[in-house]
């Protein structure tokens, strides 16, 4: 049964209030932590909170990456890897939730290499024009040069 705007709310700053005290491994762990403070979720719920919340599995656990996170500067601890896919793509990998904080970095960053980026959940695909410009990409993401 689908949760009402207020129930929702509530859960999500509850999902809010238990990161932000404590490292969360798991979805799992974090439907028992609600649970135990009398708050109803699942983990298809939690999953949706967090994705709503802009929150993403880092090693460390969950975290928010709205607010603090600057988006003239790309955290280093949301990369998870990377490489060519043909001449002109590259693939990047992130933490679980973070590939759109990491598409709007590089969207903005205006790198003159980028012609532009897709991105889902962990994975972004970036595109160029050239071989020599997915080049300098590669190499910019090898030397962690991650300020626009």
């Amino acid at each position: 049964m689908p949760s009402t705007p207020a129930v929702r709310a509530e859960r999500q700053q509850a999902i809010l209030d238990i990161i932000e005290g404590q490292p969360v491994a798991r979805q799992s762990e974090l439907v028992a932590l609600l649970r135990q403070r009398g708050v109803a979720a699942t983990q298809s719920s939690v999953s949706r909170d967090l994705r709503e919340l802009g929150v993403a599995k880092l090693d460390s656990g969950y975290r928010r990456l709205s607010g603090d996170d600057r988006a003239d500067e790309l955290p280093a601890e949301l990369m998870r890897g990377f490489e060519a896919a043909g001449e002109h793509l590259t693939v990047i990998r992130t933490a679980t939730g973070a590939a759109a904080r990491v598409a709007l970095f590089l969207d903005r960053s205006r790198w003159p290499e980028i012609v532009g980026t897709v991105s889902g959940d962990d994975t972004i695909f970036v595109a160029t024009r050239s071989a020599a410009e997915q080049r300098t990409l590669l190499t910019r993401l090898r030397t962690a040069d991650y300020r626009a």
